[in-house]
């Protein structure tokens, strides 16, 4: 997912740096990639919190028995790496709305 988002923003930044007008169908398109994007970020969201809480139960377990921490300490490392890539689409998602605005602004007018 990382790779297509990376790709999808680049090849749109590079048809607003050339394109002068977007048509209705274009900047529709392009809505649905966002919408696609959001669905992807929201489902990270939800996993990071489930991260996050597992971490917090075996930390508290772990004041009982040791060897919890074992657990925790893999549980850390998956969270790092999710909240890393839960921004990673925050921030992209986010630049998906400027370049929407951007679009907006060169919408073809009908005659």
């Amino acid at each position: 997912m990382k790779k297509y988002l990376k790709e999808y923003v680049a090849e749109i930044d590079t048809k607003l740096a050339k394109q002068k007008k977007w048509t209705k169908p274009e900047i529709d398109e392009h809505l649905v990639k966002i919408k696609f994007f959001q669905h992807e970020r929201i489902v990270h969201l939800f996993v990071t919190l489930f991260y996050a809480l597992f971490l917090l139960g075996f930390l508290f377990l772990s004041l009982k028995v040791p060897l919890f921490l074992i657990i925790v300490f893999i549980l850390g490392i998956f969270l790092i790496f999710y909240v890393l890539h839960y921004f990673f689409l925050e921030n992209n998602v986010q630049y998906l709305y400027k370049q929407y605005d951007q679009m907006q602004e060169k919408k073809e007018t009908p005659h």
